[in-house]
């Protein structure tokens, strides 16, 4: 079972939110996997978890992360949007680096869906 969460993106000066569990409904009950090359994925490069919180990571919030990454189960494939930017995985995506694979299993939405949220207050979502 998917622990609830959800993706945040930046567009317009807006923050755009997705509950992954519905992200994950639309793929259908058999949607296809494909590999997809490590190095093509640019959210390894980028702040990713930070960039909407305008603050430097904590120490304590790194080790958060280290906890997850390390908990992450690469069985399950990540999912991208239809541009191929991560909506889902990232820790996966980092546990695979760090064990040195250079492809990971992966799922694309054909479309992107509406966002179930529009600059909400995180505070206000249910975890």
């Amino acid at each position: 079972m998917i622990r609830p969460q959800y993706h945040f993106r930046r567009d317009a000066g807006r923050v755009l939110v997705w509950n992954v569990a519905k992200l994950i409904a639309e793929l259908g009950d058999d949607p296809p996997t494909r590999d997809i090359r490590l190095d093509q994925i640019r959210e390894i490069d980028e702040t990713y978890w930070y960039d909407l919180e305008g603050a430097a990571p904590t120490c304590r919030s790194i080790l958060h992360h280290a906890r997850l990454i390390a908990q992450a189960d690469l069985q399950w494939p990540i999912l991208l949007c239809p541009a191929g930017r991560v909506m889902d995985g990232m820790h996966r995506v980092l546990k695979a680096l760090d064990l040195g694979h250079t492809h990971i299993a992966s799922h694309r939405l054909p479309h992107l869906p509406s966002p179930d949220f529009i600059d909400p207050d995180p505070r206000d979502l249910t975890y």
